[in-house]
């Protein structure tokens, strides 16, 4: 009676709404087809009203059914292992056409739709199918994403890259000389080839390249959410990463990176070794700042809305050509100690540092960071020690051949602009050497307390040229001439004070650094003077002649002359020969020697000449005016050894 009253009371509107709740309801029952026909029965009985609600199961499943089939049928189309007559000349969907390649994801799309229906999964049969049609179809797409991937490498443009690299040179030389073998190990010495040392700036913040094609970068992104939603990510991942690495190391190759394990490397010579690390530094720049920044961009795109697998697949693409170029900075780290090697190993310390930076904001991968930290800290270990055994180089160099014109020394000229280069490099060295700065406080001598700056590369350059300084004091002693251990002590300062004043050497010394040197030249000069002229000069003076200007002893005035003759042309031979190579210098100490001789033998002959001029053979005496002698000392310090001429006078 309760039912008669209910179906009595159900308008159009409500039948609908009953057949829908129904429907529903039969529908989300996860049971077995025969289940399901009985439950419809049951229902059925209710009301005849309710019995349409099997026909529209039927017909539901039916339109199911014919979708599932329908997208099978597309799918199965690309199985070149079966006999199927439909099947596809072409192994895969994008090699036929634009339209195949979407009818196939397509035909993906709705199988992976269908198969969360309950009327498909409560189907064991067509539940098989359906899995055998993913994994098909996932194969497939698994092949695309290869293919795509490989057919859409952009080629790396190393040139333009390179270009892109703003460069700054740095060259610096020593003139040809002695020195001994432990020095030559520094480097070149010859005045030809010289030192040359090129430390590139860093890539614009702006330079970006595309490593795929921007259109296939969408249909790998179709293809990848298709292979992650079915369950797949784990082939996705290792296809794009075994693909992507591969690509990386081609373009370690073509910037010049070989794989070369830490022996190899530590067995190749300098030369060649010189090149590679070059090379890497670019390689590191290029690598970091835009391969990988572009490898990442590539991942956020083609992984977008899958943070995790984003990440593990950069991480594994990036591993690989990372740890290759750190091999490389270990290898070298470790490697035998020299000092041509200083610069380049700080180029390659700078260039980590700041990849670094950029690495650590890219990546996640703690064990990469930590060995990119490892290998960092290594280089910088390695510059310490290098700079250490120049330091002690210089204190030790002990070539005993003294220069022979009293020239510049190797060792000097080597020195200076080795640490005048070393200048650019103040930031990472104060860095490096701070915590040794403690151990260095004590080496420092009373004078050096007035220093305008207390960084720790300052305190150590300024033991390192007291160091040089003290070397070349020793050496000076090598010389038996008193006048030209002056001159070689001269020279030698004054190169090293020059190159301080002109470079940021001098804003790291200081002012009074500087003037406390050139006050040591003026010392020197005043040395030479004395050591070299007060002979010659002794002669000019009036103490033991004897009488007055009219009646002094012409026997001593002959032997005075005559003296003082052989005195100026015994210099004039040697110091013609001997080296100022400082012009203002040169012309300042022809100056000083001509304001002490030409107004002493001026005066000489003024009082004493007339007496021995109106004699016989007064030219043998008299050999030169106060103006021939001033234009013979414009010959000194040439590096020409010459001989005087003797020009008789008219009346001799």
């Amino acid at each position: 009676m309760g039912t008669t009253t209910t179906t009595t009371s159900l308008d159009a509107g409500g039948e609908d709404r009953v057949m829908a709740a129904a429907q529903q309801i039969v529908k989300s029952l996860n049971t077995a087809k025969e289940v399901r026909e009985d439950m419809l029965l049951i229902f059925s009985s209710f009301d005849n009203r309710l019995s349409n609600i099997t026909n529209l199961i039927k017909k539901d499943s039916d339109s199911t059914g014919v979708r599932f089939d329908a997208a099978e049928k597309v799918i199965l189309r690309w199985d070149s292992s079966s006999s199927n007559p439909d099947a596809s000349r072409h192994s895969l969907p994008w090699e036929a056409s634009p339209h195949e390649a979407a009818e196939f994801l397509s035909a993906v799309d709705e199988i992976l739709k269908l198969v969360v229906d309950v009327s498909i999964r409560s189907d064991n049969e067509t539940m098989d199918r359906a899995e055998a049609a993913v994994q098909l179809a996932m194969s497939r797409l698994e092949d695309e994403f290869r293919l795509i991937l490989i057919r859409n490498t952009v080629p790396l443009d190393a040139e333009g890259l390179y270009g892109s690299i703003r460069r700054v040179s740095l060259s610096f030389a020593a003139n040809e000389g002695e020195i001994d073998e432990e020095f030559e190990s520094f480097g070149e010495v010859d005045s030809v080839r010289g030192c040359f040392h090129e430390r590139g700036a860093s890539l614009g913040d702006d330079l970006c390249v595309d490593l795929i094609n921007a259109d296939a970068a969408v249909e790998l992104k179709e293809i990848a959410d298709r292979m992650i939603r079915s369950g797949y990510e784990k082939e996705c991942v290792q296809t794009y990463s075994n693909v992507r690495r591969d690509a990386l190391d081609e373009y370690l190759v073509i910037l010049g990176v070989e794989k070369s394990s830490i022996e190899e490397v530590q067995k190749i010579d300098w030369k060649a070794l010189d090149e590679k690390m070059k090379k890497w530094i670019q390689a590191i720049k290029i690598t970091i700042r835009v391969l990988l920044s572009g490898e990442k961009r590539l991942c956020d795109q083609i992984f977008n809305g899958f943070d995790s697998i984003k990440e593990i697949c950069f991480s594994e693409t990036a591993k690989g050509c990372v740890m290759q170029l750190l091999n490389f900075g270990e290898a070298v780290a470790i490697g035998k100690r020299s000092s041509e090697k200083l610069f380049r190993i700080l180029d390659m310390y700078d260039v980590l540092a700041d990849a670094l930076l950029d690495l650590e904001m890219m990546i996640t991968d703690e064990f990469l960071c930590s060995e990119a930290k490892g290998v960092l800290s290594g280089l910088g270990d390695a510059a310490k020690g290098t700079f250490e055994e120049f330091e002690n180089a210089v204190k030790s160099e002990a070539s005993k051949k003294p220069m022979q014109n009293g020239e510049i020394h190797p060792l000097t000229r080597y020195v200076m602009n080795y640490v005048k280069l070393l200048v650019d490099y103040s930031k990472t060295l104060n860095l490096l050497l701070e915590s040794d700065e403690d151990e260095e406080d004590d080496g420092l001598q009373s004078e050096d307390s007035e220093l305008e700056t207390t960084t720790p590369f300052a305190k150590r350059l300024l033991l390192l040229i007291s160091s040089l300084e003290s070397n070349l004091e020793e050496k000076s002693k090598l010389y038996e001439d008193g006048a030209l251990h002056c001159i070689f002590l001269m020279n030698n300062i004054l190169y090293i004070v020059q190159k301080v004043k002109d470079s940021e050497l001098g804003k790291l010394l200081g002012d009074n650094w500087v003037r406390k040197r050139r006050g040591q030249v003026r010392q020197y000069a005043t040395s030479y003077l004395r050591a070299c002229w007060m002979k010659a000069l002794y002669c000019l003076k009036d103490e033991g002649i004897g009488g007055s200007s009219n009646n002094a002893s012409k026997v001593t005035l002959k032997e005075r002359f005559k003296t003082f003759n052989a005195c100026f042309e015994e210099i004039y031979r040697i110091q013609t020969g001997w080296k100022v190579p400082d012009p203002q210098l040169r012309e300042e100490f022809r100056i000083s020697i001509s304001e002490k001789v030409i107004p002493a033998y001026r005066s000489f002959m003024g009082r004493f000449g007339s007496q021995l001029e109106s004699g016989r053979n007064s030219g043998k005496y008299i050999k030169y005016t106060p103006e021939d002698l001033e234009n013979y000392l414009l010959d000194l310090f040439e590096g020409s050894p010459l001989i005087l001429h003797h020009m008789r006078r008219k009346n001799s």
